[in-house]
């Protein structure tokens, strides 16, 4: 992915945080990781607001029936690294 140098301007709190947890030359990837998982959540909400304009708001039983199915494939996760041979 080509990359470009910008400018941007970051409280010096963030700055002196980041560079805590990262080399100092991975302050750029850093920062840049926040970006992009910022710009997937602003499409993700907006791909969610133009589904709800198309079929309407999900409803308390359609959510809660979505987290019982997420809920039984995290537990099929959990048994499958358990076993042994299981994914890590």
């Amino acid at each position: 992915m080509a990359t470009r140098k910008i400018t941007v301007s970051v409280p010096e709190e963030l700055v002196e945080s980041i560079k805590e947890r990262v080399h100092p030359r991975g302050v750029s990837a850093y920062i840049a990781a926040a970006a992009a998982h910022r710009d997937a959540m602003d499409r993700l909400r907006e791909l969610a607001e133009r589904l709800e304009e198309e079929h309407g708001a999900v409803t308390a039983d359609e959510e809660r029936e979505a987290h019982a199915r997420i809920a039984a494939i995290d537990d099929w996760h959990d048994e499958q690294r358990s076993r042994p041979g299981g994914a890590a």
